[in-house]
């Protein structure tokens, strides 16, 4: 008993941390043959290698997800909390891993679902100890949160604009011309609106010609809106956490970087030790 518990704890280090060589070397090879299965993946989906290696590439693609379904178990097997890593991110995205191979029995298209193994990718961050710098999305979020209503209002405007410039392009221009309905006038005010102008339709009359002229300008001055105002709310984001230092004797927050005593009580923000005496 005491041997198959010791083996257990030896495989969880192993899987589960990379603080050791042999984590760090599991978790190298791991994240090798995920990049391996996406490259059959997407070397199958070619048209000509398909026809012609068909049969090896499936062959190929079930090894992987045999490896996969391995790897999954073993996981459950060594974990402490075995139903708490199964519905883990983690443990999801390392079950999808394997249900799209098996689904392509069943289903043949299924098999391009195998294209969700790169979201296992993430583990890159625990094998280069990069998981600290996850941190720093935190502003990314704080400021997607502080802008969300000016952009979901700024957006309702360009709907409303596109909206209105589509109706146009479609009574002056006419079906003869291309606006063949309203929904087509408003993909054209949209392509034409966001300066990208697939030159798929064009207005032909000088009136619908002067309406997208209207609409080109407007694109210019508007595409650098919703980007303003992110970055108002990443610099806002990020000056609120280099004011974040609290006094460690009343608590009070949001004292300026500079800052050595408290505003409120004057007592030290920071502890510094006292130089011996010589």
């Amino acid at each position: 008993m005491n041997s198959v518990q010791s083996w257990r704890e030896r495989l969880y280090i192993i899987i589960f941390q990379t603080d050791t060589q042999a984590g760090r070397r599991f978790d190298t090879a791991l994240l090798l043959v995920i990049l391996a299965s996406l490259a059959v993946v997407m070397l199958d989906s070619i048209d000509g290698i398909h026809r012609q290696h068909a049969g090896l590439l499936a062959g190929i693609e079930w090894a992987f997800t045999l490896v996969f379904a391995i790897e999954y178990g073993l996981r459950l097997y060594c974990s402490p909390r075995p139903l708490r890593y199964a519905f883990s991110f983690f443990g999801l995205i390392d079950l999808l891993a394997i249900l799209p191979g098996i689904l392509a029995l069943l289903y043949p298209d299924a098999q391009y679902l195998l294209i969700i193994r790169v979201m296992r990718m993430l583990r890159v961050f625990r094998v280069l100890k990069l998981s600290p710098y996850l941190r720093q999305a935190n502003f990314l979020l704080t400021a997607l949160r502080g802008s969300r209503q000016k952009i979901i209002v700024f957006f309702a405007c360009i709907s409303t604009m596109v909206i209105v410039f589509g109706t146009l392009m479609y009574v002056i221009e006419g079906p003869s011309h291309g606006f063949t309905s309203i929904p087509t006038g408003i993909y054209w005010a949209v392509v034409t609106l966001t300066t990208v102008g697939f030159g798929d339709i064009t207005p032909k009359t000088p009136l619908g010609q002067a309406v997208a002229t209207l609409v080109m300008i407007t694109g210019y001055s508007i595409i650098a809106v919703p980007t303003g105002i992110f970055t108002a709310e990443l610099a806002s984001a990020m000056r609120e956490e280099t004011l974040q230092h609290a006094c460690p004797v009343c608590r009070k927050a949001n004292h300026e970087p500079q800052a050595a005593f408290c505003s409120r009580c004057g007592n030290p923000l920071f502890t510094r030790e006292t130089p011996p005496q010589e």
